[in-house]
């Protein structure tokens, strides 16, 4: 499998599930792994993990929930005003910046 080692997804962009279990979702981007190809969405891909209880870093043991890693072309961007959108690029001298395909609306700083 090809995996992409840039990215259009950056860390805290809002994001829709486009596809698998947890379709339909929308989440805010906790961690890019760009040589993997994934990322990791607040509260979408949840796992349980076995945790055990470590009293020096004041840990309780149980069963935690975490998110697991979902590939990138499983998401798709969210706009402000269209939603879900692919992203385009709009160079200005040595300046790149992400606009939505849909309307052209700047994605930076989401």
């Amino acid at each position: 499998m090809a995996t992409a080692t840039t990215t259009d997804i950056r860390r805290n962009d809002t994001v829709k599930v486009i596809t698998g279990k947890d379709k339909g979702k929308e989440g805010r981007v906790l961690r890019v792994i760009p040589d993997k190809g994934r990322i990791l969405v607040e509260h979408v891909g949840m796992v349980k993990n076995h945790v055990r209880p470590n009293p020096q870093k004041n840990i309780k043991g149980g069963i935690a929930e975490q998110e697991s890693a979902i590939s990138i072309s499983n998401v798709a961007l969210m706009c402000n005003k269209c939603g879900p959108t692919r992203v385009a690029h709009k160079g200005e001298g040595k300046q790149k910046t992400r606009v939505c395909a849909k309307c052209g609306n700047d994605l930076v700083g989401k």
